[in-house]
């Protein structure tokens, strides 16, 4: 099927996260990549190509992948460690609280093609309960761009940064949302469309989705604010407060569960701080069936009408 006239091109946030590694470890030579027998999926093979000697293959084998992680930054280095998100962190939530968060190692966490973008794989492969596994440690910025442009400041920002983090990225395609130079800033939110009716909340893939129904609802006329949270932890309260004080509504939307992840962050804040009419979107507490990850978000209801949708059913509520 032919893209839609004028369709936005859509870029994998993956080649984005394997540039701007590869021109870090040109400048610093201590930045080593970790990963298990996933040089292709995480997008390593330049890596490997120009750094062969700084790249650690230890196989299929998470625990022990996060351990020699821990073990480098130690010594001095600073490791990348890229993995699939669900064994990543599934596999790996011992190593990575005991050995990563706990140690506060400066080992930089990297869970790939997260959410369901292994859709037609199934449930063993979806990566929807990572926010949860990960936001509660000390210790460790959680972190999920919304496009490459955030994915490579992220990555930048993360070379820079004294200790571990996290980072959520996925393998579907999503367009350019951000300005060319932004500057990744920790626990802050990005404005990207302003309103006073309510405000749609998201990060990485489900970002574009919620801009698309914010048009659809000024097409109905309702002025919704978009909030881009890559940062899950530390979340930017001041933005969630601001917004649930000025539009009194807000939806949240995300490719995780909705037990844990960024709506029960965002949760947490508002009935702490301006308690609000609140709608979770996400995988509602199931294993998400097997299909591909654009039909398993809207067959969640979040394609981009069923968000705004959402949105002007909870605005009744206020």
């Amino acid at each position: 099927m032919n893209a839609p006239i004028n369709a936005p091109k859509l870029y994998d946030c993956r080649d984005a996260f394997a540039t701007t590694l590869e021109r870090l470890a040109a400048e610093n030579e201590t930045i080593v990549a970790v990963c298990n027998d996933s040089v292709g999926s995480s997008k390593l093979g330049g890596f490997k190509a120009k750094f062969g000697e700084r790249l650690v293959n230890v196989g299929i084998a998470e625990q022990n992948m996060v351990g020699v992680a821990a073990g480098l930054a130690n010594g001095g280095r600073l490791p990348f460690v890229c993995a699939a998100a669900p064994f990543l962190t599934g596999r790996s939530l011992e190593q990575i609280k005991a050995d990563i968060s706990y140690s506060n190692a400066n080992v930089k966490l990297v869970g790939i093609s997260s959410g369901m973008a292994y859709g037609e794989l199934g449930p063993t492969h979806h990566s929807i309960e990572d926010f949860a596994w990960t936001r509660v440690l000390p210790n460790l910025p959680v972190i999920a761009p919304c496009d490459r442009i955030e994915t490579a400041a992220a990555v930048e920002w993360a070379a820079a940064y004294n200790g571990p983090c996290f980072l959520r990225l996925s393998r579907v395609g999503v367009p350019d949302l951000l300005p060319e130079g932004h500057k990744f800033e920790l626990g802050k939110a990005n404005l990207l469309r302003q309103g006073s009716d309510v405000t749609l909340i998201a990060n990485g893939t489900l970002t574009h989705r919620i801009l698309k129904a914010a048009e659809i609802l000024a097409e109905r006329g309702i002025n919704a604010r978009v909030l881009n949270l890559a940062t899950v932890r530390p979340i930017d309260e001041d933005a969630i407060i601001a917004a649930a004080k000025e539009t009194g509504a807000i939806v949240t939307a995300e490719e995780h569960s909705i037990f844990g992840g960024l709506g029960s962050a965002v949760a947490e804040v508002v009935v702490d701080n301006a308690p609000v009419p609140m709608k979770r979107l996400g995988v509602p507490g199931v294993y998400a069936p097997t299909g591909s990850a654009e039909f398993l978000l809207d067959e969640f209801g979040m394609a981009p009408t069923a968000i705004a949708d959402a949105a002007q059913s909870l605005i009744r509520r206020k």
